[in-house]
C-alpha cells in the first residue's frame, strides 16, 4: 500500500492510496496528487497536455488542438500544434476567427492576400509570429532542410480546425458548370480538380522567395500589411533579475488588433509574481522547463497545477495567479489574451500604493512587515 504525506486542513498527514493509480501521471502532477494547505473548494481545472489532444495525421504532416471541447474552462482562446514536413502545405483556406501563431521549430512560407486583394507572402523562422484577421485567406508551406513546427492561437476559444473554410471543399462543393463559368472556363478542364478535402498534403518544397513574390503581385503591387512579425527585431525584450519578458500587442504588432501576448522566461528557482489579468483572460502555452501555478478563485477557492512542455493552461480574467520554476532548466511560456493590448496588475504594487494601516489593518501585520512588501511591479522575481 502506497502512502503519501502530505497536509490538509491545517495538519499533517500521511495519505494512503491502496487502490489502482497511474505512476507516471501522479508523478507529473504532484501538486494534484497531494494539493497544498492553500487549495480548498472546486476549482475548476486549468490544464491539458497537447499529448492527450487527438492528432490528424497527413503525408506532409500532422495537426492537434485544444479547444474549449478539451479545456471547457478556455472560452476566449484556442490553440493549434501543427507540424509541417519539408513541402508539406496547409491547404489555402481562412477562418471565422483570428489567427495568431509563434514558430517553434523549422522554418515555413506564408501566404495571404490581404482586404484590397493585394498578396502577402513571407518567410519565417524559430521565434518568429504572424497573424492573420477573420475571413484573410492564406497557407503555410514547411521549407527545406526540416519543415516546420508551430502553434497557432485562434481569438474564440470554441474554435476548431475542423471548422475551417478550404480551398478544396469551396471547389468540390460547388457545382462544376458553376465553379467553370464564374473563371470563364470549360467544365472539363476541372476535371483534375479533388473532390474530398485536402487539409494538409505533401508537394515540393517551394523555390526562392523573391520568385514567389513576383508571380504573385498583381497590378496593385504587394500588401502593405505586416502580417508576420520578428520580436527578435521588432520588439523589447525586458530583462529582470529572475528572468526576461518580451510583450507583443497592437503597439508593436500593429496589425494583431485582437491578440496580445507575452513570451516569459522565468530562471529556476524563480516566479512570475502573483498578479491578475483586468482586461482578459490568459491562454497559456509552456514551451521548456516546469512550473507550477496556484489560481485563487471567488468563494475562497483555490487550486495548483503542474506543468511541463506542451501543456496549456488558462486562468479567467481577473483572478490572482502566480506561475513558479519548479525545475533545473529555465521555464519558458507565452501568455496569450483575447485583447488588443496586454496589462496586468501587481499583487505588491496594489498593497502598496493602498494606505498603510488599512492594508496593516486585513493582514494583521506590523509596519516592519508591510515595509517589506515590494513597492514596484517586479513581473518575474528572483527565488
Amino acid at each position: 500500500m502506497e502512502k503519501v504525506a502530505g497536509v490538509k486542513s491545517g495538519r499533517s498527514q500521511t495519505i494512503s492510496a491502496p487502490g489502482p493509480k497511474n505512476p507516471a501521471l501522479d508523478a507529473a502532477n504532484p501538486d494534484t496528487r497531494v494539493p497544498p494547505l492553500s487549495d480548498t473548494g472546486s476549482m475548476p481545472g486549468f490544464k491539458f497536455p497537447f499529448s492527450l489532444a487527438n492528432k490528424r495525421v497527413y503525408q506532409g504532416g500532422w495537426s492537434r488542438e485544444v479547444t474549449a471541447r478539451e479545456l471547457p474552462i478556455a472560452k476566449q482562446l484556442a490553440g493549434v500544434n501543427m507540424r509541417l514536413e519539408a513541402g508539406g502545405i496547409r491547404e489555402l483556406h481562412w477562418h471565422k476567427a483570428a489567427e495568431w501563431s509563434i514558430m517553434l521549430y523549422g522554418t515555413a512560407r506564408i501566404t495571404g492576400v490581404d482586404a484590397d486583394g493585394r498578396s502577402f507572402v513571407d518567410d519565417v523562422g524559430e521565434g518568429d509570429l504572424w497573424y492573420f484577421p477573420t475571413g484573410i485567406p492564406h497557407s503555410i508551406q514547411g521549407l527545406s532542410p526540416d519543415g516546420a513546427e508551430f502553434l497557432l492561437v485562434f481569438d474564440d476559444g470554441h474554435f476548431s480546425e475542423y471548422e475551417t473554410v478550404l480551398l478544396s471543399d469551396v471547389m468540390a462543393h460547388t457545382p462544376r458548370n458553376a465553379m467553370a463559368k464564374n473563371f470563364g472556363m470549360d467544365p472539363a478542364r476541372l476535371a483534375p480538380v479533388p473532390s474530398e478535402e485536402l487539409f494538409i498534403f505533401q508537394a515540393p518544397v517551394p523555390g526562392p522567395l523573391r520568385l514567389d513574390r513576383q508571380q504573385a503581385e498583381g497590378e496593385k503591387g504587394p500588401s502593405p500589411c505586416g502580417f508576420s512579425f520578428r520580436p527578435a527585431r521588432q520588439c523589447d525584450l525586458k530583462k529582470l533579475p529572475g528572468g526576461e519578458v518580451r510583450i507583443i500587442d497592437s503597439t508593436s504588432f500593429k496589425e494583431s488588433t485582437t491578440v496580445a501576448a507575452a513570451i516569459v522566461t522565468i530562471h529556476p528557482g524563480c516566479m512570475r509574481e502573483l498578479h491578475w489579468h483586468q482586461n482578459a483572460d490568459e491562454w497559456q502555452y509552456y514551451v521548456s522547463g516546469k512550473a507550477r501555478m496556484t489560481v485563487v478563485g471567488t468563494g475562497a477557492r483555490a487550486r495548483t497545477m503542474d506543468f511541463e512542455a506542451g501543456d496549456v493552461g488558462y486562468v479567467e480574467k481577473t483572478l490572482p495567479h502566480y506561475i513558479e520554476n519548479t525545475g533545473g532548466e529555465d521555464l519558458r511560456y507565452l501568455e496569450m489574451f483575447r485583447a488588443p493590448r496586454f496589462e496586468d496588475l501587481s499583487f505588491s504594487e496594489w498593497l502598496t500604493h493602498t494606505p498603510a494601516e488599512l492594508v496593516m489593518a486585513h493582514l494583521n501585520v506590523e509596519r516592519a512587515v508591510y515595509d517589506q512588501i515590494p513597492k514596484e511591479k517586479r513581473v518575474v522575481v528572483r527565488g
